[in-house]
């Protein structure tokens, strides 16, 4: 008969299933596993509170739509300070949470394991990024001038929902001309690529973003420009009312943003409506071209473009959308499929090469992301298949770009391999791979130096080398690459690890040292290059 354990609960009597047998109470071993990796002492009651921080360290929040609290009696995540969670009530958790969240989570299979320490890596670019104070607001248009410089957000989200932020991440600011990507994506929706692009380009202008200019057939060069941004108004919904067509693509940003606030700031839409001379002109220009599809009302397409500029979300919120994009359509938070793969490998495409303004061509040069970047300040950035981002710092360069945008986004890449052809360079990077777990990634890195050492592999240890490889490191007995080229005889990996700096005299775990096993083994070669080092037995 399986072997049960019968623990009381706050609500009930409940009997956990042995690790052993899966069967004991009916209830799948795996949970079983997942509540005894919380419940260190075996009493079978867990602390809430233990079970919300391991979650948190994971980047999943409490107020992850996936998670339903509820099973866990928890009705105020302030209150949970001495709530105690049976199995019976995890189980439940466990299995109404969407998806395989909470088993992913606590087996470390979510995108980026090691959440904790990515987290702390952003923080130190954020810490170190908001010392820059230089730029400007766009004070073109009133009220955006009025919107203090200090503020400073940055706020990611993996594609398996894991979140993050610093700064003013909850304080609402206008898109702007982030817009333009997401109504290019509306607008591939429900007409398609083709009839879409019979009225707009796919090609970088090389000109201002608001630069009087249409291309040789006399259309907009790409979308996330101006007149292109203006174009894309016009084929947005356009059979049914104003008020609609604003309401579809709120609703649109809401539910990329896994349901968080996106609001309008009509005072913005009313300055931004006052200054708007070369919005107007832009858009007579386009319609003396006959640019336009058939029967277009170019007042509401523009009222309607101004309007979408004006809308407002948080980064926080920001940060989902971009996730979405870089989960191919899909929203991490709600698990729906919002744009087609398709909708999505164009829109990313045409960010790489036009979202940057004027600097679009820079910026896919150091930094090799699609991002899109707004005079409000705001700059998303999406690394595909693993997270969005989005930094949000009012004071603008001269190409109308978040200055501390720009350079997060530089530091982000100096220090993780997101580089869209940082892969060309595997192997010679020092760069960190965030998907991979650190201990995976270290066990790997001493597994190949101490093989290298030991097989007398010279490419490989000049490979390693040139991958940045810490040489002293050891395996579980303390045994270095010195160590192991010493003991089998491999002279020339012994020069190459002395004059790359490796510690000639490491003791392992016995009190041996290189010289002590080369004179083990009778590797006279060793032995003289060993003592000509100064090497202790």
């Amino acid at each position: 008969m399986a072997r049960t354990s019968k623990q009381k609960s706050q609500n009930a009597d409940v009997v956990l299933p042995s690790q052993a047998s899966p069967q004991g109470a009916g209830l799948p071993d795996e949970e079983f596993r997942l509540f005894s990796s919380l419940d260190t002492t075996g009493s079978g009651l867990l602390p809430a509170k233990r079970l919300i921080d391991a979650l948190e360290t994971l980047g999943i929040l409490v107020d992850d739509p996936r998670l339903d609290m509820s099973r866990l009696g928890i009705d105020n995540v302030r209150d949970v300070a001495d709530l105690s969670i049976s199995f019976e009530q995890f189980s439940s958790f466990v299995q109404n949470s969407k998806s395989t969240l909470i088993k992913d989570a606590l087996q470390g299979s979510l995108v980026v394991p090691d959440f904790d320490a990515f987290r702390a890596s952003l923080r130190d670019m954020f810490v170190a990024t908001k010392k820059n104070t230089s730029g400007q607001v766009a004070n073109y248009i009133p009220q955006l001038g009025r919107v203090s410089p200090e503020n400073f957000a940055v706020s990611a989200c993996t594609i398996d929902g894991q979140r993050t932020s610093f700064g003013n991440s909850t304080t609402p600011f206008c898109i702007q001309s982030v817009c333009k990507p997401i109504n290019y994506c509306i607008a591939l929706e429900q007409f398609g690529e083709e009839t879409v692009h019979k009225h707009v380009g796919r090609e970088p202008s090389g000109i201002g973003f608001n630069s009087l200019a249409l291309n040789s057939v006399g259309l907009p060069h790409n979308p996330m420009i101006n007149a292109g941004a203006i174009m894309m108004c016009s084929m947005i919904r356009p059979e049914e009312a104003m008020a609609d067509r604003f309401d579809s693509v709120v609703d649109m940003w809401r539910r990329l943003g896994g349901g968080g606030h996106v609001g309008f700031n009509n005072a913005v839409y009313l300055s931004e409506r006052q200054t708007a001379d070369r919005n107007f002109a832009l858009g007579y220009f386009m319609r003396e071209k006959n640019a336009f599809p058939k029967g277009t009302n170019l007042i509401d397409t523009l009222e309607f473009y101004f309007q979408c500029c004006s809308i407002e979300t948080t980064s926080d919120v920001m940060a989902i959308v971009a996730a979405t994009l870089a989960n191919g359509g899909i929203c991490p938070l709600t698990g729906e499929r919002i744009l087609g793969s398709n909708t999505v490998k164009n829109c990313l495409s045409l960010m790489s090469s036009c979202g940057m303004y004027d600097f679009s061509g820079e910026f896919a040069f150091l930094v090799g992301l699609p991002a899109k970047s707004g005079v409000g300040g705001g700059l998303m950035v999406v690394v595909p298949n693993v997270l969005g981002l989005c930094i949000w710092s009012p004071a603008l360069d001269n190409l109308g770009n978040s200055v501390r945008g720009v350079e997060f986004c530089k530091r982000l890449v100096e220090t993780f391999n997101f580089h869209v052809f940082d892969s060309l360079a595997s192997g010679t990077s020092n760069k960190v791979d965030p998907r991979q777990k650190r201990i995976n990634s270290h066990a790997q890195a001493v597994t190949a130096l101490c093989y290298a050492a030991a097989t007398g592999d010279v490419r490989e240890m000049r490979h390693l080398i040139a991958r940045g490889i810490d040489l002293n490191m050891a395996d579980y007995d303390g045994r270095t690459a010195m160590h192991l080229a010493a003991s089998e005889g491999h002279a020339a990996i012994i020069d190459i690890l002395i004059a790359r700096g490796a510690y000639v005299n490491p003791r392992d775990r016995w009190g041996n040292t290189p010289l002590g096993d080369a004179r083990s083994g009778l590797r006279a070669d060793v032995i003289t290059v060993l003592e000509a080092n100064n090497a202790i037995v």
